[in-house]
């Protein structure tokens, strides 16, 4: 096959990615539209490939395909967060009581104290950014410490809606200090391989997030009826 053969498929996933960090970051805000014609001239490249980042990004719930008006950049909903923070929950609680049995060392553990330490760090300096990274680093080797490739899978099904609604919310919420301290403690019992309090620990602290997160969505929502 040749390579302007390749070239479309290339282009639609480069749209894909571009496209996507550009509603996480705001700058396609939340509600606003866009023409086919104004996204392509954006990332200089054909309407072609930026239909086809923009059916799959309809697919994955973050835009809609509007006849005549393009694509509008759909807002985060309170209620498929909560859909999802109750799947998540129940998913990485699994993957933390498995990491409590595995007897992992604490060497091991390493990438896992490495996030804690990176959060404690962004948080004393009050940037928010930093620490939100460092949290999803966190979530995403608690899940590999697990050793379940299906709830890997799952999980990261849903990691691109919990980012975004994480940081349409990251400067209105409380500074997160509890859910540093919800981390350390995680991290202990499965260093201590206890995996009944890993799990219990684990389950709390998304529950609590579930809840600050999706009361700031309401409360947004119902600012901009």
């Amino acid at each position: 096959m040749s390579d302007k053969a390749q070239k479309p498929a290339s282009n639609a996933q480069r749209a894909v990615r571009q496209l996507r960090e550009m509603v996480f970051s705001g700058e396609l805000a939340a509600g606003s539209d866009h023409l086919e014609t104004e996204l392509a001239e954006r990332l200089g490249m054909s309407r072609t490939p930026v239909r086809e980042a923009a059916l799959l990004l309809e697919s994955q719930g973050l835009v809609e395909m509007r006849p005549r008006k393009g694509v509008r950049i759909l807002p985060v909903s309170a209620s498929d967060m909560r859909e999802i923070y109750d799947v998540l929950t129940e998913l990485e609680s699994l993957a933390a009581e498995r990491a409590a049995e595995a007897g992992y060392s604490e060497p091991e553990l390493a990438a896992l104290a490495g996030a804690i330490a990176d959060m404690d760090r962004a948080l004393a300096a009050e940037d928010l950014e930093a620490w939100a990274e460092a949290d999803d680093r966190f979530h995403a080797e608690l899940v590999r410490l697990g050793g379940n490739s299906r709830v890997r899978m799952i999980v990261a099904m849903m990691s691109d809606q919990v980012r975004r609604a994480k940081a349409s919310t990251l400067f209105v919420r409380p500074l997160p200090v509890q859910s540093n301290e919800d981390h350390r403690e995680v991290f202990a019992a499965i260093l201590a391989g206890d995996p009944a309090r890993a799990r219990r620990v684990h389950r709390d602290h998304r529950r609590q997030a579930r809840d600050v997160l999706t009361g700031i969505l309401e409360r947004m929502r119902l600012r901009n009826l």
